[in-house]
């Protein structure tokens, strides 16, 4: 059995404030990014915090997007974890815009892999 999958962990920073605080436009894109990564959404839950802020998940058959975000700070964390033939550097990309994000660090965890370890990459 294959267990490798790809786990991205990713600061989005500088981001629209607004976008960040509207829940359903990020439903939306976090629809967009799985289907930019070839996923298959299966199930989401989105909540709104007392004054700002939204959390959600996106559950994937390949795995599960998340985010956070904290429209104060402009500032917002996501994960995608993906196995199989998605592709979440797409996914990625998705967010980065959508987002209006001008600065992106991400850390790559190859999953299910005891010969890779963590490394740190840096959008394209």
């Amino acid at each position: 059995m294959d267990t490798a999958g790809r786990h991205l962990l990713v600061e989005y920073r500088d981001c629209e404030p607004e976008v960040l605080d509207d829940r359903a436009r990020l439903e939306a894109l976090l629809g967009e990014a799985a289907a930019a990564a070839n996923a298959t959404v299966v199930g989401a839950v989105f909540r709104r915090f007392s004054g700002q802020g939204i959390t959600g998940v996106l559950v994937l058959e390949e795995s599960h997007i998340s985010i956070h975000s904290w429209p104060e700070a402009g500032y917002a964390a996501v994960d995608f974890y993906t196995c199989g033939d998605c592709d979440p550097d797409a996914a990625r990309g998705v967010l980065e815009r959508g987002l209006g994000a001008t600065a992106v660090e991400v850390v790559a965890v190859e999953r299910g892999r005891h010969d890779r370890a963590m490394r740190v990459v840096r959008p394209d």
